[in-house]
Parts: structure tokens; sequence; C-alpha cells
């Protein structure tokens, strides 16, 4: 027998640790929140939020996990994703109910973010704030969101970039280029923390979104009996 090893474990202890955080959740929540991270801002995170979003929009609430986020520019594709709101429900005749938008969450979010996230991991995570998805727990975020352009090659094949786009927020201007954003929940993930292989992030966003559905429990609405209409009457004559 061959075998062939492989060239990097990364890929494979990177889905390990989404799938225990997945699991993990699910259990501290009887199974009503989903759990997703997205480790960057392009098209493998792209990848990433798509492959657990459509699975995890099974349970009514859902934990979004920006952490160690590495940046891109895909975040206005997935905060239309997170923003959309349920209003309204298609009922087959045979079936159970569809939600109106489809790929809705139907009840509550929080999300969680760090110092390694960064560029439009900064810009997710403010903007998870911004737009009122939910709180934001962990610790205040990198601060690097001025946009590169990596258009100058060098004739031995390297490059070099030129920071071009600075960003602007409605609510804090130019602020959060060298300084990134906080959280509304400050949590530290201390050292002494990872080695005990305790996360306290996690243990808190998992705290605050059991509180609101304490609270709120996501339920389908009572749609009451269905119109029964007559037939249009044709005009006389």
């Amino acid at each position: 027998m061959t075998v062939k090893t492989l060239g990097s474990e990364t890929a494979a202890r990177y889905r390990e640790w989404v799938k225990r955080n997945r699991e993990y959740v699910h259990q501290k929540t009887n199974d009503q929140v989903g759990y997703i991270h997205i480790p960057d801002m392009g098209g493998n995170g792209f990848a990433e939020f798509h492959r657990g979003f459509l699975s995890e929009l099974d349970y009514p609430s859902l934990l979004v996990d920006i952490r160690h986020n590495r940046g891109g520019h895909v975040s206005p594709l997935l905060l239309e994703k997170l923003a959309r709101r349920r209003i309204g429900y298609d009922q087959p005749r045979w079936t159970t109910p569809m939600e109106y938008p489809p790929d809705s969450v139907m009840g509550h979010m929080v999300a969680l973010t760090d110092e390694n996230a960064g560029s439009d991991g900064d810009i997710v995570s403010h903007c998870f704030k911004l737009m009122k998805l939910g709180k934001l727990i962990g610790t205040r975020t990198w601060g690097g969101v001025i946009g590169i352009s990596p258009q100058s090659a060098f004739v031995d094949g390297g490059l070099t970039t030129q920071p071009e786009y600075s960003f602007w927020f409605v609510d804090v201007g130019w602020e959060v280029e060298n300084y990134g954003t906080d959280p509304d929940i400050e949590v530290l993930y201390r050292p002494q923390d990872y080695v005990a292989g305790i996360d306290p992030q996690m243990e808190r966003g998992i705290a605050e979104i059991n509180a609101l559905i304490e609270a709120e429990p996501p339920r389908l609405p009572e749609f009451g009996a269905r119109p029964r209409l007559t037939l249009p009457r044709l005009p006389q004559g």
C-alpha cells in the first residue's frame, strides 16, 4: 500500500476545530443555535461561509465566529445574507412553511471577534455592530483597513504594494484604521485559557445568545386559517 502524506495538516486541523466548535455550540444551546466560522474575506472565506451557513440555518439562531479573520474584500456579500430579516412565509399546500426572504435567520445572532481579525475582518466586525445584527463579543480588532494595490512587479518575480484605499464609516469616520473596532462585550482569551482548553469568548457568546433565546424564543408565527376566496364573478351583460 502506498501512503501519500499531506504537504500540510493545517486544513485538516482547521476542519476539526470548526467541527468541534459547531458540535459544542449545538450541545450547549440544546440545538437552538448554529455556528459558522469565517477565516478570511477572500474566496476561501466565501466558500467556508456558505459551507456552514445554509446547513446551520436549520437552527433558529446563529453564532458567527470572525476570530482570526485574515481579511479580503467579500464582506458586503456576507453581510447582505446575515442582514436578511425574515418578514414572511410561503406556505405550500402539503409541506412546511418556507421563509421569506430565503436563507434568513429566524432568531438571534451574536458574533465573536478578536485582535487577529484585520482588514476586511475589521470591517465585517464593525459592520456587525453598526447594522445592529447582534452583540459583538471578544477583543478589539487589529485595525488595518487601508486597502492595497499589488501592481508593481519586480524582475525577480516579487512585487510591492501601495496603501491606496482609506475606509470611512458613518459612526466613527476614519477611526477604525490604526485602532480597530471595540466589541460590545470585551472578553479576553488568555494563554492560560488556551492551555487549559477553555474558550472564554465562546462561552460568553453562548451565554449571551441563550439569554436572548430565553427572553424571546424564536418560533414560527401563528398563521391562522388560510383564506378561502370565492371565484371572481363575471360581469353581467
